[in-house]
């Protein structure tokens, strides 16, 4: 894992081996909560983490036949 510190306003710069350019900007820091906007080509999902999970968890219960929860 790669450890960085920006300040608000500041970016990183995320390149595809395709040569896509994935931007992630610290807009804003409130107590423990950090802002952050993304800027990346439209084919490019970009979703919380704990989401995903829940998609992946779904995904699994429509292969197994189950549906909600």
């Amino acid at each position: 894992m790669l450890i960085l510190t920006r300040r608000v306003g500041e970016s990183i710069i995320i390149e595809t081996p395709a040569g896509e350019r994935i931007e992630v900007t610290v807009l804003a820091v409130k107590g423990s909560q950090v802002r952050i906007g993304t800027q990346a080509p439209e084919d490019v999902r970009i979703v919380r983490e704990e989401l995903l999970a829940r998609a992946d968890k779904a995904d699994q219960g429509l292969r197994h036949g189950k549906l909600g929860s």
